[in-house]
């Protein structure tokens, strides 16, 4: 990278993350894998006519096939790419394919591009990782950082339209842990259990991103509506979108995830499942941003902005009880729990830093391990994410998987313990007697069509290995149902 020039800059990183890159400027290509096989097998007949394909070249085309839309398009592109294609050697071609088809396999994730970005323009990581985190865009990073310098790169913050990277939480057990590592005195809200949602608005258009930044406006009118009657002429918030039942009480999250997933008939899911945004944060309000003001400052601009009804149940505090008080008010509501956030904190997109703790009150189950995958990468070598059964009259029934919640020193316990039971092994999976049991916390019961249970936990993660406890003692399939209905005695239900 170093020795590009700015105009070669953006192509090159382009090309280095594929069709990809394409996407998240909001013009897909649209090539099929069969018009892609034939650009790298030589389907496109070549001429010689002495003349090098620049990188800069490959990128103009490639975005004039990605901005061929509607009748004809197809030969368009086609048309496109053969007058590209025509002047490559077979090899180019056939690197050209494998970048567009995400096939090249060298190894150019976004995370190495912006260390490699960092290290090679002499700025700091962290800088390079906050700029690409307001931009999602490695290519303006990119420039900034080799031709404008760490002011340029600092300079950076959200702007209307761009959907910028949440930030995120870290896991507090008890409200005394969250004061403790928070200073003693928190703001704590309630966590809903709804979907993550990102709202941009600017006079009478408003724009909703999903937790991944995908463009969801359509499928949320309700929260458009809500959000249009805002006052303020320009800003963006952070909150939560929840789905709310018939009794007017909270859907589970599952609910939420089916209702953001329709894309046709969403006017008529809308009053069926209506969606009801809370927000927490404000990231931007007219020109201005506010990402680095200081937690309990945006909040203030928060109230003076938002109405009362759409804003998080919030208390600031230093006392555990009146904290254990709020959470236990959230969980009868049938909300998650409570999330914690130091009042100093400025907002860190896509950071899971510390300053924000996710605390619950998770229900537990004593369950058997049924099987085990090999692990990879750090947990290579470990059996290390447990297939999870309960009991029932036609023996043990699966309700999920995890790797979570236990030490390295645990995993090799687990590994030496479980290939003592073993049964047989097939495809990296060893299936072992059902005798091993381990007391496992959750989120939440699904209902699942992928296990015969029937059932799926959310969020599952090892709490303990109970030696102590027998196969005979674990819980049987009815409690996992009885978990199930008791979480409607606080969230509303549907059919199914």
């Amino acid at each position: 990278m170093k020795g590009l020039s700015k105009e070669e800059l953006e192509p090159f990183v382009a090309l280095l993350l594929g069709a990809g890159f394409f996407g998240r400027l909001g013009k897909p290509l649209n090539l099929g894998w069969r018009r892609l096989g034939r650009l790298g097998s030589g389907g496109f007949q070549a001429t010689l006519d002495g003349k090098k394909v620049s990188v800069v070249e490959v990128y103009r085309v490639l975005l004039r096939v990605a901005d061929a839309q509607g009748a004809g398009s197809m030969r368009e592109k086609q048309r496109l790419l053969t007058g590209l294609t025509s002047r490559m050697t077979s090899l180019e071609r056939e690197v050209l394919t494998r970048i567009l088809l995400g096939e090249m396999r060298i190894g150019a994730s976004e995370g190495i591009l912006l260390e490699s970005i960092s290290k090679v323009s002499g700025n700091p990581t962290n800088l390079v990782r906050r700029a690409y985190m307001f931009t999602g865009d490695l290519s303006v990073v990119a420039k900034k950082a080799f031709f404008e310098g760490p002011q340029s790169l600092q300079e950076l913050g959200p702007s209307l339209f761009t959907p910028i990277k949440p930030m995120l939480t870290q896991t507090a057990y008890s409200p005394e842990e969250a004061l403790e590592r928070l200073g003693g005195r928190a703001a704590f809200e309630f966590k809903y259990d709804g979907a993550r949602i990102q709202v941009h608005k600017s006079g009478s258009k408003v724009q909703v991103y999903s937790r991944s930044l995908k463009d969801i406006t359509g499928r949320v009118p309700d929260v458009v509506q809500l959000v249009k009657r805002v006052p303020g002429e320009s800003l963006i918030l952070d909150g939560e979108a929840v789905a709310f039942g018939p009794n007017n009480r909270p859907l589970p999250f599952q609910e939420a995830m089916r209702r953001l997933g329709r894309v046709k008939r969403v006017s008529e899911k809308s009053v069926e499942i209506p969606l009801k945004p809370f927000f927490f944060d404000i990231l931007y309000l007219d020109g201005q941003s506010l990402v680095d003001q200081p937690y309990d400052e945006r909040w203030k601009m928060l109230e003076e902005t938002i109405p009362p009804e759409l804003l998080t149940r919030r208390v600031v505090s230093d006392n555990p009880r009146e904290v254990e008080a709020l959470l236990a008010q959230s969980i009868r509501k049938g909300h998650e729990g409570l999330v914690a956030k130091r009042l100093s904190s400025p907002y860190e997109p896509g950071s899971r830093g510390g300053h924000w703790l996710k605390v619950k009150a998770s229900e537990t189950l004593d369950l058997v391990v049924l099987a085990a995958d090999w692990g990879s990468g750090r947990r290579r070598g470990w059996l290390s994410n447990y297939h999870l059964g309960a009991r029932s009259p036609r023996g043990f029934l699966p309700v999920g998987k995890t790797f979570k919640g236990l030490t390295d020193e645990e995993f090799r316990w687990m590994t030496d313990h479980l290939l003592r039971l073993k049964i047989e092994e097939s495809r990296g999976t060893v299936f072992v007697r059902p005798e091993l049991v381990v007391e496992v916390a959750f989120d939440e019961v699904q209902r699942s069509p992928n296990y015969e249970s029937g059932f799926a936990l959310r969020f599952a993660r090892i709490k303990g290995i109970r030696v102590d406890k027998k196969a005979s003692e674990a819980n049987t399939i009815q409690d996992v149902s009885r978990v199930y209905e008791n979480q409607f005695r606080f969230k509303d239900q549907l059919e199914w």
